[in-house]
């Protein structure tokens, strides 16, 4: 027996939230609870928050971004997985579906939907997903498919598809101006271990310096960041 098997019966589906924008979480409840039969259970702005209010909450599914303060999205999904392997997660990210949403997948997500997509797009991916399908875009799925039917010989798109989950996240995190002593303590590992994460990056993104990272960093942010 899991421990999503604990959950008291509901006439509802309940979903649980968990974006660092209070904003964006208020506009996805009220977007949520105009659908019968959906209701949203609990929110929380960080991965710690979240793993204390789901064990409380009992969500048939989880809406997870991939910023979180002190640690990324893809980190809670795989938490939420270990601690709950029934429990559907479902993306709903600003950041670009093409790099993030094989990883999501990977740590255990049902599916990925980028913030910009229409209301209705979104609120059919929370239906798909609670009634145990996967959602992706169709350009996703085709990409995917892609990628499986040419094997691992194929070239990744962006140089960033080469860095592990948690290079990414330093590289994010240096993209906002982070200091390695604040993004070792965000992360929970040492200052060391971010230099080392940092050199990996260098090496895997063919850059010159640390002062080079950073300013590709910095700019690869500003690009994702909706005008």
């Amino acid at each position: 027996m899991t421990k999503t098997d604990l959950k008291p019966a509901a006439t509802h589906s309940r979903v649980f939230l968990v974006d660092d924008h209070a904003m964006f979480r208020e506009g996805l409840r009220q977007l949520i609870e105009r659908e019968p039969e959906i209701v949203v259970c609990g929110d929380a702005a960080d991965a710690v928050t979240a793993l204390e209010g789901i064990a409380t909450a009992h969500p048939d599914l989880v809406i997870v971004d991939i910023s979180l303060g002190g640690t990324s999205g893809i980190d809670l999904i795989k938490a939420i997985k270990k601690e709950y392997e029934d429990l559907p997660v479902l993306v709903v990210s600003m950041h670009e579906e093409s790099l993030y949403a094989e990883r999501a997948l990977r740590a255990g997500a049902m599916g990925y939907v980028m913030k910009h997509e229409p209301s209705k797009t979104v609120k059919a991916a929370i239906r798909k997903v609670l009634g145990g399908d996967m959602h992706l875009s169709e350009k996703m799925s085709s990409s995917m498919v892609g990628k499986f039917m040419r094997g691992a010989a194929e070239q990744p798109a962006s140089p960033l598809e080469a860095l592990s989950d948690r290079e990414l996240e330093v590289f994010r995190m240096l993209g906002h101006g982070k200091a390695a002593r604040v993004i070792a303590e965000e992360m929970g590992v040492t200052i060391p271990t971010i230099n080392s994460f940092r050199n990996r990056i260098k090496e895997k993104l063919n850059l010159k310096s640390s002062t080079e990272v950073m300013l590709r960093a910095i700019q690869w942010v500003q690009d994702e960041t909706p005008a």
